[in-house]
């Protein structure tokens, strides 16, 4: 029984990687941005918990058209661009939008300001973002193409 549980996840996840396999993560540059006319958007960012461990819940619209095209993560970064957090989104949500996803444990302090930004796998990032702190909150942020934050 443990043996067929194992072959029936190794076929899962086989499937998986061949679906998208035109979906590889390359980590592009902090200055590729594409124009918000056809990507991704962060629509709100919510939070949760506590100093030094708080989880994220970052609600994304984005024109997923399946594995050829698709939001594949949203992040958070310091306004100097430093990458705090990232959260891998492995396929398509063409019949879900907008759609929400829950990341965490997110290391920052609650007066920290911080950017949360969401990448295409084949557009890049948005140039929409969403800019602030956890004492504060997040509001939408227009981040300037090829800007270095």
């Amino acid at each position: 029984m443990k043996t067929s549980l194992k072959m029936n996840i190794i076929i899962f996840l086989q499937l998986l990687l061949i679906s998208c396999s035109n979906s590889s993560i390359k980590d592009t540059s902090i200055n590729t941005t594409a124009s918000n006319k056809k990507t991704a958007k962060i629509v709100s960012v919510s939070s949760t918990g506590n100093e030094n461990n708080y989880s994220f819940n970052v609600a994304i619209a984005s024109p997923d058209k399946g594995c050829n095209q698709y939001a594949n993560w949203w992040e958070v970064i310091s306004e100097d661009g430093t990458l705090i957090y990232r959260r891998i989104l492995g396929h398509s949500h063409v019949d879900e939008q907008p759609f929400v996803r829950s990341g965490g444990k997110i290391n920052i302090k609650k007066d920290q300001v911080v950017i949360i930004r969401v990448h295409m796998n084949n557009l890049g990032y948005s140039t929409s973002a969403f800019k602030g702190t956890l004492n504060l909150g997040f509001s939408a942020f227009e981040v300037k193409s090829n800007c270095a934050f």
